[in-house]
């Protein structure tokens, strides 16, 4: 998956995939490389993430937060740091949607397609229109890889402070 930004606002993410890796332990690093990521640790199959992780970013669910400032900013994210939505965090997912079966769209159309849909639910979720919010939302997108080879047709909107840490649920904060 990707994640792509609106392009109304600026992009916050700075951390890049070498200084996490850097900062891991060598046997850490090691592992996540023999493994990859592990799903994200939950309360209950489906439920709340219970501890803090970089979970698998086909573990990632619609309520899950994460703090953007350790997400790798690139073409092909693997991992989302995830904590409890009680513990401080800047981001959360707020909408997902599978788009039909069929041949690879291209990044713009489903840029477009992600954008709509994102920006759709975006005001349901917070209370207020998106050009009111002090909020901003950006959508991780399938890559033409996981289209073909992994069947990928999911998009989830995630909704992101302007680096301020919250805690809760950004649901009906009319911000």
């Amino acid at each position: 998956m990707t994640p792509t930004r609106s392009t109304r606002r600026p992009l916050v993410l700075v951390v890049s995939a070498v200084a996490l890796a850097l900062t891991t332990s060598g046997c850490g690093a090691i592992l996540d490389e023999i493994s990859g990521p592990a799903e994200a640790q939950r309360d209950e199959p489906g439920g709340e993430v219970t501890a803090a992780s970089d979970a698998d970013v086909f573990s990632i669910q619609v309520g899950d937060c994460i703090v953007t400032a350790k997400l790798t900013d690139g073409e092909n994210v693997e991992s989302v740091p995830v904590v409890p939505c009680s513990e401080p965090h800047d981001a959360e997912v707020y909408a997902e949607t599978e788009l039909p079966e069929g041949d690879f769209p291209g990044d713009e159309a489903l840029a477009a397609s992600a954008d709509e849909f994102c920006l759709g639910e975006f005001e349901s979720f917070v209370g207020v229109s998106y050009d009111e919010s002090a909020y901003y939302y950006w959508p991780f997108t399938p890559l033409e890889e996981g289209w073909n080879t992994m069947d990928d047709r999911v998009i989830q909107c995630v909704i992101e402070t302007d680096g301020t840490d919250v805690t809760g649920t950004l649901e009906g904060s009319a911000s």
